[in-house]
């Protein structure tokens, strides 16, 4: 097990699902935790109380990543709360259903705008704000489809495509300080409104004949951070599913 005292994550998106299990396996390792989500009450308020009660330190960090100012200040916002920052897990996504014959230029502009322009933004001012002497850690969490398009979400896709793209680009950008990984998801969860023509993955036609589980992305995650030695990688963790024709 890694021994992550002393450092400091900001985790976007982290106070539901995935995000939420990715949190609280960074406090379980000794990490003080901030998330940042678009309301600090409520659900996020829940999780930061289930972070102080590993014995770290837990804040809330509100904000819309559709704005160019948030990615800057919550960073700002977060250091200042924790005492530092040291790991930046940019896992906030928005997922919707559409097709390039009946493309929304908003709605693509919008997938754009959290999916990739945040995870560009928040880093960049990450990397702006650690100090000279230390080192840091930035993982992106992204889906198996930005490696394979998937029918009937478009713009999702490309942008979980482009991010994958900029995460060898940040990897390149920042070393050595700096190291820069993701982590691939496949059928994890199922979205909690899933648009219309949405259908969870068939688990036997995984190779590996199960789904992935929220626990599997916290080891991956908790092995990247304690693997100085990695830079630029992709982990799938699918079940297996990028090696089926699974459409």
């Amino acid at each position: 097990m890694n021994d992550l005292a002393g450092r400091k994550a900001l985790v976007t998106g982290g106070a539901v699902r995935v995000g939420k299990v990715l949190a609280l396996r960074l406090a379980s390792l000794g990490a003080d935790v901030a998330l940042l989500t678009r309301d600090a009450s409520g659900v996020a308020a829940d999780t930061a109380r289930g972070i102080a009660a590993l014995g770290v330190r837990a804040a809330v960090v509100a904000g819309d990543l559709q704005s160019a100012e948030t990615p800057s200040r919550v960073v700002d916002e977060a250091r200042e709360v924790l005492g530092g920052l040291d790991i930046l897990v940019n896992n906030a996504a928005i997922f919707e259903r559409d097709c390039l014959a009946e493309l929304d230029l908003d709605a693509w502009s919008r997938t754009q705008r959290i999916n990739l322009r945040a995870p560009l933004l928040l880093s960049r001012a990450f990397a702006a704000a650690l100090p000279p002497d230390r080192e840091g850690d930035i993982i992106n969490v992204n889906d198996i489809h930005a490696l394979r398009p998937r029918e009937g979400y478009f713009s999702y896709t490309h942008s979980k495509a482009s991010l994958h793209v900029l995460t060898r680009n940040l990897a390149a950008a920042l070393a050595p300080r700096i190291r820069v990984n993701e982590i691939a998801l496949g059928a994890v969860l199922p979205p909690v409104d899933p648009p219309d023509g949405y259908a969870h993955t068939n688990r036997d036609a995984l190779p590996l004949g199960r789904f992935p589980a929220p626990d599997d992305a916290a080891d991956a995650l908790e092995f990247l951070l304690g693997c100085r030695a990695v830079t630029g990688q992709t982990i799938l963790i699918d079940g297996g599913e990028h090696l089926a024709d699974i459409p």
